[in-house]
């Protein structure tokens, strides 16, 4: 069994001393997202009892079937979608997750504009962007980032707080990092989620306000 808690201050204690020597130390420090994805239900109860609240999944049905019931309980619990969203998917993901990392293209953001209101669940929206134009990733190309978060706030009056992105494996993540950091500072955008279990230390150091991780939590996931 690995020990949860043990990696659960581990980690927080790394973000505090990168985010400290860090160039954005005056700033908040970065929040820890444990990605729970695919985890064992013992694994998320015992992180919860360590004080965890940001959870991050990636599948909608897998979310409701681990969340909802949690989410009635623990008020305090902060739930965020950082998968793929299907336009089948955002009544359900409105009424479930806090914060939408993953609005990745027109349609998406449309279909959420006419879906949100007040009483839905989710409060704030972060829009991927793939920086390394992945062809299998998803998120809007960095050229057109401006004009699509231009969109998104000005036509369609979303809640757009930050910018999410993934590396590609085979690249020296910190050049996407600060990519994504010029993006939002263009687009006055204060927050930033970047950077899982095996880069988050170079995240931080480029301005991560969240990161997200799991296996350095949790350990090796179910299949």
């Amino acid at each position: 069994m690995e020990c949860i808690q043990k990696n659960h201050e581990l980690i927080l204690s790394k973000i505090s001393d990168i985010h400290r020597s860090s160039s954005f130390s005056k700033q908040k420090q970065p929040k820890l997202v444990a990605v729970s994805k695919k985890q064992e239900d013992y694994k998320i109860d015992k992180a919860i009892e360590c004080g965890q609240k940001i959870f991050g999944e990636n599948r909608v049905q897998e979310a409701i079937k681990r969340w909802q019931k949690r989410l009635e309980t623990s008020l305090d619990l902060e739930l965020r979608l950082i998968g793929p969203l299907q336009t089948n998917k955002i009544k359900q993901s409105l009424n479930l997750f806090d914060v939408i990392e993953t609005i990745d293209r027109e349609k998406i953001a449309i279909e959420i504009a006419k879906n949100f209101h007040n009483k839905v669940r989710t409060k704030s929206f972060y829009i991927q962007v793939n920086t390394g134009n992945e062809p299998q990733k998803s998120g809007i190309d960095p050229l057109q980032a401006d004009e699509f978060t231009n969109f998104c706030v000005k036509e369609l009056n979303l809640p757009i707080v930050g910018l999410m992105c993934i590396p590609p494996i085979n690249e020296e993540p910190s050049m996407h990092f600060a990519l994504l950091k010029k993006i939002a500072n263009r687009n006055s955008l204060p927050e930033l989620s970047m950077g899982m279990s095996s880069d988050y230390e170079d995240a931080i150091k480029f301005g991560a306000t969240s990161v997200r991780i799991g296996s350095l939590l949790f350990g090796h996931r179910q299949v």
